[in-house]
């Protein structure tokens, strides 16, 4: 079953509807024509996030996912706790499996991989910091089903074109 919460966006999202329709112009929203992967990226404390958040509730309105999942604070939580506690956390969210216990980076590459193959997910990657991260949490297009969304807030843009995610919003 998934949980269709909506997120908390801001207190007063002033301007945020014309943002929000410019991503999902990105998005290619509504398509189920293969896996969509996109960049919002600017300086810190511009709402990149915000935007993420209010993107996300839009698409679980509208469109119909096999899994949801909003991975927040990247950059903080791989520092903390390692990219295997955000693969599990990934995998908790998306299968509803709570005993996944992942040995390794390398582990959890390949159960995402093999388990997320074919499933249409809506993946949000918040305040990404380094290519590993991408890498260990969504490597590839081909890891997910045809129809998911995969969007990716960073400070750095040269981090998404060596991931080569060429949609990108400033």
């Amino acid at each position: 079953m998934i949980n269709l919460c909506p997120l908390h966006v801001a207190d007063y999202p002033v301007g945020l509807k014309s943002r929000v329709l410019d991503v999902r112009r990105l998005l290619d929203a509504g398509s189920d024509d293969g896996v969509h992967m996109i960049g919002i990226h600017g300086m810190g404390g511009i709402g990149k996030s915000t935007l993420a958040r209010a993107v996300y509730n839009e698409l679980i309105i509208a469109e119909k996912f096999d899994g949801l999942c909003f991975l927040a604070n990247v950059r903080e939580n791989s520092n903390k706790h390692g990219l295997e506690h955000l693969q599990g956390k990934l995998l908790l969210e998306i299968l509803g499996e709570k005993n996944i216990s992942l040995t390794s980076k390398q582990q959890g590459i390949s159960i995402i991989e093999s388990r997320l193959t074919g499933k249409k997910i809506l993946l949000i990657l918040d305040d990404v910091d380094k290519r590993e991260q991408l890498q260990a949490i969504a490597g590839r297009p081909d890891w997910f089903g045809p129809g998911s969304k995969i969007i990716i807030t960073t400070r750095d843009k040269q981090l998404l074109a060596s991931h080569e995610v060429n949609k990108t919003y400033e």
